[in-house]
């Protein structure tokens, strides 16, 4: 299977959201709940907005014509961190070819960009454990280390 890897540009909003979907569906399947309440056409919308307007970037992976990957990201900055840092916020492969170092390109490929923006590191939240030990490990697996805690939110 060959498989390329491209940044994303505002048009391709609509790919980006059905793949970010399709994670947030799998995650809300394995716990039961439905965390995020995401509209698709709201979220195609919120994409396309944000990419236009440099808020926001996602990778594409692609097999001839075919999405199967994803990376989101905004960049930030932190004290602690020494500088800029790239804040992965959705990262999917679709089930079927999981298990196929896709995932681990689609990581190269955000740290090669990130390296291009002069990042000082990149971090994520994984989803709810024990549901999703295996993407944990998978993480780990590709060189990134808990720093402890738990992503929190409160809707305002």
């Amino acid at each position: 299977m060959s498989i390329t890897f491209r940044q994303a540009t505002a048009p391709e909003a609509k790919i980006v959201a059905a793949l970010v979907m399709a994670l947030t569906e799998e995650i809300g399947t394995r716990m039961q709940a439905d965390p995020f309440g995401l509209d698709l056409d709201e979220t195609i919308q919120r994409c396309k907005e944000w990419m236009a307007n440099d808020l926001y970037s996602a990778i594409l992976g692609w097999s001839d014509e075919r999405p199967i990957a994803v990376a989101t990201f905004t960049e930030t900055h932190a004290l602690y961190a020494g500088g800029r840092v790239g804040i992965i916020q959705e990262f999917y492969v679709v089930p079927e070819i999981r298990s196929s170092r896709v995932g681990t390109a689609l990581l190269a490929a955000v740290r090669e960009h990130g390296r291009t923006r002069h990042w000082s590191c990149i971090e994520l939240c994984t989803p709810p454990l024990p549901e999703f030990e295996r993407t944990l490990q998978f993480y780990r697996t590709n060189g990134l280390d808990p720093v402890g805690g738990r992503k929190m939110r409160q809707k305002l």
